[in-house]
């Protein structure tokens, strides 16, 4: 497990490159017949990926979670990236194909998670957050999820928020995440800018080729800072810090939330003319 330590906006805004790679970026999520885990200290919150190939993974805790089972006190949620796989919660089999998304609530104990042909494994990602009451396992098709459109062409960010853990959809204790496809043409994520206060979020970008980066900005916004990120990294984006980014060609990337609401519209935005 990699524990990152909290890094307040005064202290962020003096760290060089290395430094803020060390602190925000995520470099590996996803390792053949690994679960990958990245515990923030900001609202610890957990992200990983899991890559089932040629056996089936179950998620181990140590004393940095100082619990029994991984969600004895925690609820997390998974989207899959990659081909089609199938998460067992507690004896129950639910079959996630790709750009599906499953959330498990507190509580469940035996999590165990497969690809249904090695050749072609299943990408979990996944983000993992306390919890302090219990909510049902559900499986959250694509097509099931809340689809909406922004954007232009005009603007370079024309794209689709697939919001899976919604209310209207299911409950969750605090945690949020959907996933966003900027169509080809699009490249930023989100401008003007905004932060909410009130929740912590982590990036996870993907589908981008080898030639092809994201640069992620970050930072208040009158001190803004660049990330570079490559395909399947994901950068952590405490709740004082804007979170944008602008991507040579298309891509997608996965949001994941907590903190004290679940409400999308709790942004506070950036004038452009504030932005330094």
């Amino acid at each position: 497990m990699d524990v990152r330590e909290y890094v307040n906006s005064e202290y962020s805004k003096h760290l060089d490159t290395e430094g803020l790679r060390k602190n925000y970026l995520i470099e590996t999520i996803f390792s053949d017949d690994e679960v990958t885990m990245t515990y923030s200290h900001v609202d610890r919150m957990i992200a990983g990926g899991i890559k089932p190939v040629n056996k089936t993974l179950e998620i181990k805790v140590g004393k940095e979670i100082g619990t029994e089972f991984f969600l004895e006190r925690r609820e997390m949620g998974l989207i899959n990236i990659g081909e089609a796989g199938v998460i067992t919660v507690d004896g129950t089999a639910y079959e996630v194909n790709h750009a599906d998304a499953l959330y498990i609530g507190k509580g469940s104990k035996d999590l165990r998670f497969a690809s249904k042909d090695p050749a072609k494994p299943a990408k979990f990602y996944y983000n993992s957050c306390p919890a302090h009451m219990a909510y049902p396992t559900k499986l959250v098709p694509l097509k099931d999820a809340v689809h909406v459109e922004m954007g232009s062409l005009e603007e370079s960010n024309k794209r689709v928020i697939n919001k899976y853990f919604e209310a209207s959809i299911l409950d969750t204790c605090a945690l949020s995440m959907g996933m966003t496809h900027l169509e080809e043409g699009s490249c930023w994520n989100t401008m003007p800018v905004h932060t909410h206060e009130r929740r912590m979020e982590v990036y996870f970008y993907f589908d981008l080729p080898d030639d092809r980066v994201v640069f992620h900005l970050m930072g208040k916004p009158d001190e803004i800072r660049t990330i570079v990120v490559r395909n399947e990294q994901a950068v952590i984006s405490p709740a004082w810090s804007i979170h944008a980014g602008a991507g040579v060609g298309n891509y997608t990337f996965i949001w994941g939330m907590t903190g004290e609401n679940k409400t999308y519209s709790d942004q506070d935005w950036i004038a452009m003319k504030d932005l330094r």
